[in-house]
């Protein structure tokens, strides 16, 4: 039998990432000998040992130092905290990595903690949904879904390919990123569209009690889409937005001057204007359903 990529993976924060990762682990042979897991919550820890998802699971991160890959998976808010507390246990030739959706702060907030010899790989694997918890994770989760690696210059080529060959057998297409223009091109694929759906909904539960009562009961396909981006984990949100707050200001300007475009359209009626836009944003719908993103 071949020897599995990782002896131990060590799952730092075990929300729907993390747990999909052990769940891909038991369910995907040669990924890994076996999965603990590290998560200050020991309710946390206690319901990850109920489900089988790990060998062992405590809130010590000196738990880290029986792991060859370390992924954190909290929220990218606590990363500074976590650097100083679990790099200390990482022991050389580990590969640590991350499933943050800012890279340039991962980079900004691990990077000084981390010891000689330990091979550090900034990642993002595009996938999750709106739940949470140990219990919310799927072993499909990352299956024909971009992962994203953004190694720091110097990085070493064989742990890059090591690590993008988890993922691979995770079901991750892989691509490599600056972490700059990650952090661009998230703003605008992922934390936007993030935005927009909290304000919806947040202007909907705003409204008086009656016509709410029927913005809920009478809910088309549309404002319910946004309701389930807006049921994404809160914590995590506001890390995200905080610490990429450079590109999503860019992008909520460039949005903001569009929507006023719009506005002025519909204003003066501008049926061919309005037509055009919708005409070229569908054709953005059905190329993403040709790349199986959808």
């Amino acid at each position: 039998m071949t020897a599995p990529l990782f002896t131990r993976v060590a799952i730092v924060g075990f929300g729907l990432i993390g747990s999909s990762i052990a769940r891909c682990v038991a369910e995907y042979p040669g990924l890994a000998g076996d999965v603990v897991c590290i998560d200050r919550s020991q309710a946390v820890c206690d319901r990850v040992m109920e489900l089988g998802l790990a060998a062992t699971a405590s809130p010590d991160p000196a738990l880290a130092a029986t792991a060859d890959l370390v992924v954190l998976a909290t929220p990218i808010g606590a990363f500074a905290d976590l650097g100083a507390v679990i790099c200390p246990h990482l022991k050389p030739g580990t590969i640590l990595t991350d499933v943050g959706s800012v890279k340039q702060s991962v980079l900004r907030d691990i990077g000084p903690h981390v010891p000689e010899g330990v091979h550090f790989i900034p990642g993002h694997p595009l996938a999750g949904t709106e739940h949470s918890g140990p219990d919310a994770g799927f072993a499909a989760l990352f299956k024909n879904r971009w992962c994203i690696l953004t190694p720091p210059p110097g990085a070493n080529p064989d742990a890059v390919e090591k690590l993008a060959a988890f993922w691979r057998g995770c079901g991750s297409q892989l691509e490599m990123m600056e972490p700059g223009h990650h952090d661009r091109v998230l703003a605008i694929t992922s934390h936007l569209p993030h935005l927009i759906a909290y304000t919806i909904v947040g202007t909907a539960t705003d409204l008086e009690d009656h016509l709410k009562s029927e913005v809920i009961r009478f809910s088309a396909s549309g404002f319910r889409d946004f309701t389930r981006i807006a049921a994404s984990d809160p914590v995590m949100w506001r890390d995200i937005f905080l610490n990429n707050r450079e590109a999503v200001l860019e992008v909520i300007q460039r949005f903001t001057e569009d929507l006023t475009a719009l506005q002025r359209a519909i204003r003066w009626g501008e049926g061919e204007k309005l037509e055009e836009l919708f005409t070229r944003t569908r054709a953005i719908r059905r190329s993403i359903i040709d790349a199986r993103q959808a």
